[in-house]
């Protein structure tokens, strides 16, 4: 089975692993050590991310 593109960028996966403090597990065995957990709260912060982003455009148009 072929995996699909990633849609969030590395450098952007990579804020958000260092703001959630498990991107020294990253580093060590890669995006696939991590827990379901923590990639489940790395997926909801990357939506509060675009959600404030989407905000902003609307205020700044």
């Amino acid at each position: 089975m072929a995996r699909k593109r990633s849609i969030m960028s590395e450098q952007l996966k990579e804020e958000i692993a260092k703001e959630l403090g498990f991107y020294d597990v990253v580093q060590r065995e890669g995006w696939g050590g991590i827990k379901a957990r923590d990639a489940g709260n790395m997926v909801k912060r990357a939506i509060q991310m675009a959600e404030q982003g989407i905000g902003e455009d609307k205020k700044n148009p």
